[in-house]
């Protein structure tokens, strides 16, 4: 099998995937396969509800994320743990920053990010699957009425890179996450934006060039992912 080159994607497919949930898709990103459905509720969180009128002017949307007991080598116990309950609340954020939850008063929209194979970089294919499924629930409650118009802002996306043996690397599977001097996560909209930066030296310090170029490489990462998910988004659209 040919070496990837260190500023290439791993293979990466977002394709639809059958459940009752209103968005639902496949992403698979290397050896990393997760599902991402997305389900309505007409309801909003309690706090959002002013406590005067008993409405909320803004919807809501969350995550919940999970690796499944037959994701890793090792069986990965049920339930949720700090690991998990950090990575939901991270996808949650990322993906409220792609809507105007103004446009979407009452209700709430979950996103499950379930890890059926894991390896490396589970969070931020969570992140770019997540995200197509929730435009695909979207796209039903505007056909339901439930919203007026698309409070779609734009695609968000993710992706990990790192330093490994010194040089700079986009997208980490497993075996390049365990020997990087330096790990980052990073999540931007689609005008460049950032969204979230998670960057840790793990081996040491990293220097202010290496951060400049690990955000460029992540940069341009997240922009053929979302390609990828506008690519997958029209063909979901195709009845």
């Amino acid at each position: 099998m040919p070496t990837r080159r260190p500023n290439a994607l791993r293979p990466t497919t977002i394709e639809p995937y059958p459940t009752n949930a209103a968005g639902s898709v496949l992403i698979t990103q290397g050896g990393t396969r997760v599902l991402c459905t997305a389900s309505i509720a007409e309801e909003s969180p309690r706090w959002m509800i002013d406590k005067k009128t008993g409405v909320a002017t803004r919807g809501w949307v969350t995550a919940e994320y999970s690796m499944l007991p037959g994701s890793t080598n090792s069986r990965k116990r049920r339930g949720t743990d700090s690991r998990a309950t950090e990575i939901q609340r991270l996808i949650g954020r990322v993906l409220r920053a792609g809507v105007d939850l103004g446009q979407m008063p009452g209700l709430t929209i979950t996103c499950d990010c379930d890890v059926l194979s894991a390896d490396g970089g589970t969070r931020t294919a969570s992140i770019t699957g997540a995200f197509v499924a929730l435009s695909q629930a979207l796209a039903k409650a505007q056909l339901r009425g439930l919203v007026d118009g698309s409070p779609l802002l734009g695609n968000v996306a993710a992706v990990s890179v790192g330093i490994v043996d010194g040089s700079p690397r986009l997208d980490l599977d497993y075996k390049l996450d365990v020997a990087a001097d330096v790990d980052m996560n990073v999540a931007m909209n689609h005008r460049g934006d950032f969204i979230e930066v998670q960057g840790t030296g793990e081996q040491g310090t990293f220097s202010r060039d290496q951060l400049d170029s690990l955000l460029d490489l992540a940069a341009t990462g997240i922009r053929e992912l979302i390609t990828i998910q506008q690519d997958a988004e029209s063909t979901l659209k195709q009845p």
